[in-house]
């Protein structure tokens, strides 16, 4: 399985994104897969982008790495009252043109996976 580290000294050439995954395209032809393989009693989404993803393409990846928070919100971040499980994951990214975070958000009722899945397309298992 990959992990985002994987992406430290790759040149991205290429990102897709929208809610539900992030796919980067590297200059040695290999493409990485972020998402999260929906079930019943979840819901898991990309919740914002701070910086601009065009800083990651076109020169080497400097930094990138994952920081899991279950136990509080980022300040001014409302969480529903019914919810019983939730997760935060951010992906942090430097390159010499700049920063990027994405951030993840998954909620559930505390029985169903809320982590966020890092492929190597065409490579690792897609759930």
């Amino acid at each position: 399985m990959a992990e985002i580290k994987d992406l430290v000294g790759k040149t991205i050439t290429e990102i897709k994104n929208d809610e539900y995954e992030i796919i980067f395209t590297c200059e040695d032809g290999k493409q990485y897969k972020m998402y999260h393989a929906q079930d019943c009693c979840e819901y898991v989404t990309v919740e914002g982008i701070v910086g601009d993803l065009n800083d990651l393409i076109g020169t080497p990846i400097l930094k990138a790495e994952e920081v899991i928070s279950q136990d509080e919100n980022p300040e001014g971040v409302k969480v529903d009252e019914w919810q019983e499980s939730f997760t935060w994951t951010f992906y942090k990214f430097a390159t010499i043109k700049g920063y990027v975070d994405i951030r993840w958000y998954g909620e559930s009722n505390g029985y169903y996976s809320e982590s966020v899945d890092f492929i190597l397309l065409g490579v690792d298992y897609e759930y």
